[in-house]
């Protein structure tokens, strides 16, 4: 994980066409503006842990034989947060 110190107005440039920057900060809040192409999602991370459980609940009720195809997507998701920990 990449560890950076930024002052109100101050940005990072993630990529060539992603920029984050400081808009405010307020005791323990800061308030962020993003810049990215429409193609590329951006979720608040409580939000997104909230849809991966309710898409991991819903594979549970598909009929059995749909529920090989729901094992492979959730290993698969699985092995991508393992590599994303070993990254941090």
């Amino acid at each position: 994980m990449l560890v950076l110190t930024r002052q109100k107005e101050e940005s990072i440039i993630i990529g060539q066409d992603i920029v984050v920057k400081v808009l405010e900060v307020q005791g323990d809040s800061v308030k962020l503006g993003i810049e990215a192409p429409r193609s590329v999602p951006i979720v608040r991370s409580e939000l997104y842990e909230e849809i991966k459980e309710e898409n991991l609940a819903a594979m549970q009720s598909l009929p059995d034989s749909m529920k090989g195809i729901a094992e492979a997507l959730r290993n698969k998701n699985q092995s991508q947060q393992d590599l994303d920990s070993k990254e941090d």
